[in-house]
């Protein structure tokens, strides 16, 4: 439990660090080295329209990894009536009793020390408890991280061939990059941030690789009506109609999440709730 506890203070600490880093290299290195082509028109160059769509990706990005954070799922133990109240979560706490006994779909959270409804998993990047009430919003932010940092292989790739005069129109360039730039890097021929950039090209590629794959696992499971703890526990969901288990979590106002962060609201479970 307390590497667990560990995690969920360094793995957010680790993702903030690396998205400082990328936009750092974006903004003062990869950008600025697009303007260097003088054919194309100030309003239409490359650097103008790349900045734009990296501001956008970040900005939804880590828009919706502050709205995850700040729309924690609900503590039903205070909200909802669960029978016997604090003895169901000691009960809960100790093993003794099955999350399901009071209502469906609910987990008690050791290190939120909550119990949610519709419970997903626990996120350590975002030091969060994936539910009911943020589903949406870290849905697109696996989204949009897995954009950015394509868009930042993308970029880093380009200023990677300009500097070192290399192509990458074969594949197997970007998989003997790695092992020939640490030969070269240590025989002096190649400068130092020249190699973190090439470094970070392989971080970026793993995280979005990460981040669009979890994404479109999400997604199936949302598609079915299923979360991740439902399916891990073995429990059997209700089968309804695709349409209504997207709505359930992406609410009417789907088409407004997917170009800027908004609260998820308008959902069927708080409409459910409310009644």
């Amino acid at each position: 439990m307390l590497v667990l506890r560990l995690l969920n203070v360094v793995a957010p600490a680790y993702f903030l660090c690396i998205s400082l880093v990328t936009f750092v290299l974006q903004i003062f290195l990869f950008i600025p080295s697009m303007f260097r082509d003088p054919s194309t028109t100030p309003l239409f160059s490359p650097a103008l329209l790349h900045g734009a769509l990296f501001l956008f990706l970040s900005a939804n990005a880590l828009g919706n990894y502050v709205l995850v954070i700040q729309s924690s799922p609900e503590d039903l133990g205070k909200g909802l009536n669960l029978g016997e109240g604090a003895e169901v979560v000691a009960d809960w706490l100790d093993g003794s009793r099955s999350p399901g006994s009071a209502l469906p779909s609910t987990h008690f959270c050791r290190l939120c020390a909550r119990v949610t409804q519709r419970h997903d998993h626990h996120c350590f990047f975002t030091g969060n408890c994936i539910g009911s009430k943020n589903m949406r919003n870290f849905i697109m932010f696996c989204l949009y991280t897995s954009l950015a940092c394509l868009d930042s292989l993308v970029a880093g790739m380009a200023y990677i061939s300009a500097a070192l005069s290399m192509s990458f129109a074969s594949p197997l360039a970007f998989l003997t990059l790695l092992p020939h730039s640490i030969s070269q890097f240590f025989s002096g021929a190649l400068l130092s941030s020249e190699m973190f950039v090439i470094l970070m090209l392989y971080l970026w590629l793993g995280i979005g690789l990460a981040c669009a794959g979890f994404c479109c696992h999400q997604m199936l499971l949302i598609l079915r009506g299923q979360t991740r703890y439902q399916v891990r526990k073995g429990m059997v969901v209700r089968a309804r109609p695709w349409r209504e288990n997207l709505r359930e979590v992406f609410g009417k106002r789907w088409l407004l999440g997917l170009l800027i962060p908004v609260l998820n609201v308008g959902g069927d479970f708080r409409r459910q709730k409310e009644k």
